[in-house]
C-alpha cells in the first residue's frame, strides 16, 4: 500500500438542514473506524483552531485512494481534497 497525505476542508452548504449535517457527520465517524480497521486510514488530525482534516491515508494507488476510500464518505459531497503520494525519506527514524 502507498501512502498519501490528505488535507481535507468540509464546507457544508447554505441551507443544510442541521439534522441532515448531524446525520453525515455521525455516519462520517463511522465510516472512518471502517476505514481505519481496513488498513486505509492511518493518522487523522485536526489543526488547533481550524476546520480541516490532515491524515495520512493508504491506498494501492492514488485512483483507488479518491475513487474507493474517499469517494464513499458520506461528507465526500461537501468535501475539498488536496491528495500528496508520500515516499519514504532516506532520513526518516521510522523507517526499517
Amino acid at each position: 500500500m502507498n501512502e498519501f497525505l490528505v488535507e481535507i476542508t468540509t464546507t457544508v452548504p447554505d441551507g443544510t438542514a442541521p439534522d441532515e449535517v448531524d446525520r453525515r457527520r455521525a455516519a462520517e465517524a463511522v465510516r472512518a473506524r471502517e476505514l481505519a480497521a481496513a488498513g486505509h486510514l492511518a493518522r487523522l488530525w485536526r489543526p488547533v483552531g481550524e476546520l480541516r482534516s490532515i491524515g495520512i491515508w493508504l491506498a494501492a494507488d492514488e485512483d483507488e485512494l479518491r475513487e474507493k476510500v474517499l469517494g464513499n464518505l458520506p461528507l465526500r459531497p461537501w468535501m475539498t481534497l488536496t491528495v500528496t503520494p508520500l515516499e519514504s525519506h532516506p532520513n526518516d527514524p521510522g523507517r526499517s
